[in-house]
């Protein structure tokens, strides 16, 4: 059987590598979403019509995937919205325990849901093959399929901070500093 640590390592690096797809689809969204305004607007300049309702179902699918894709390497920065009123004064212990009681009684329980309520949904656009009700649309199914791939990473990265916290509970690993009080010393 794998030790924690070695858990967290492989599941830290799946985020890893899940954050640098997401940062390249962000820069390819833009470049969508550049392309669809100069093209609305280049097409009426010249009468033309420059965009499609695939152009624009891209962005939107693009924007779909880095929110559902980013929320695990969002987690493994402690990048997510924090309000931190009490938490950055709680020594890295405490702090461990807030994270841990959390995970175990909203993350992995909201990613574990999330799957579940899910699933029936995206099972019947793979059936129908679903596509897009508007013409030129793009199919739907693989966009839906990114919800649950979505709350797969993010479960598995909740697994991978739960180990973690436990291993800081138990002193086997340091805690994290907080982000930004890295280079001033707090």
């Amino acid at each position: 059987m794998p030790s924690a640590s070695r858990v967290i390592r492989v599941l830290d690096a799946l985020s890893e590598r899940t954050g640098s797809l997401v940062r390249w689809l962000t820069l390819l969204m833009v470049a969508v979403a550049a392309f669809n305004a100069l093209a609305r607007y280049g097409g009426r300049f010249i009468g033309v019509n420059l965009s499609s309702n695939a152009w624009l179902e891209l962005q939107w699918y693009l924007f779909s995937v880095v929110f559902l894709l980013g929320a695990a390497p969002t987690l493994r920065e402690d990048a997510h919205v924090r309000v931190d009123v009490l938490y950055g004064r709680l020594s890295g212990r405490a702090r461990a325990w807030i994270d841990l009681i959390g995970s175990l009684v909203f993350l992995l329980p909201f990613s574990i849901f999330g799957l579940v309520i899910s699933w029936p949904t995206v099972r019947n656009s793979w059936s129908i093959l679903e596509g897009s009700s508007d013409p030129g649309g793009l199919p739907r199914y693989p966009i839906k399929t990114m919800i649950l791939v979505g709350f797969a990473l993010l479960l598995l990265q909740g697994i991978a901070e739960t180990l973690r916290n436990v291993a800081i509970l138990r002193g086997r690993e340091s805690p994290h500093p907080l982000p930004g009080h890295e280079e001033i010393g707090v």
